[in-house]
């Protein structure tokens, strides 16, 4: 498809408004795209990453700024521009700030994909005593303990089977 503009170079900014309620279409090549300022630099997945980010909600909670990683010194204003951490510790130090990301993206923060039928039952059994480990935990700090008895005993049962 060529530019709508130029009508020379292929097309590869598809941009579509949608003004009272009409909807406009334009496909436009790289050159016509900067000229008419739709598009300023190359997209990146750090900027798809940062637009999805609740900046509001980051600025509110006060972590995202101030995070810095002690082990390679990347703060977290860094890793919204390249998009990637700098180091293994990285995701640890940035979690409080990731998580919300990840879930927002995949919808979970926590894989829920297949896995292969021998070690599936496997897994499935750990991911639910780690699950109901973390409810015990919460369970104990809101002093909720018949809640946290029922918990204790489902991870026992699930961890009998699990050997």
């Amino acid at each position: 498809m060529l530019c709508d503009l130029c009508g020379k170079n292929e097309a590869t900014f598809h941009l579509t408004e949608i003004v009272n309620g009409k909807m406009n279409e334009m496909h436009l090549c790289e050159e016509c795209a900067r000229k008419k300022d739709k598009v300023k630099e190359p997209f990146s997945l750090a900027e798809l990453l940062s637009g999805l980010v609740d900046f509001e909600k980051e600025i509110k909670l006060g972590e995202g700024p101030r995070l810095k990683c002690p082990n390679c010194g990347l703060t977290y204003a860094d890793f919204r521009k390249r998009g990637y951490f700098g180091c293994s510790r990285c995701y640890q130090t940035f979690k409080k700030v990731l998580l919300p990301l990840l879930e927002r993206i995949h919808g979970a923060t926590r894989h829920k994909g297949a896995a292969p039928p021998l070690i599936g039952e496997k897994i499935r059994y750990q991911k639910e005593i780690q699950d109901l480990k973390e409810n015990l935990k919460a369970a104990i700090e809101l002093e909720e303990f018949e809640k946290a008895t029922q918990l204790r005993d489902r991870i026992k049962e699930l961890e009998k089977k699990d050997n």
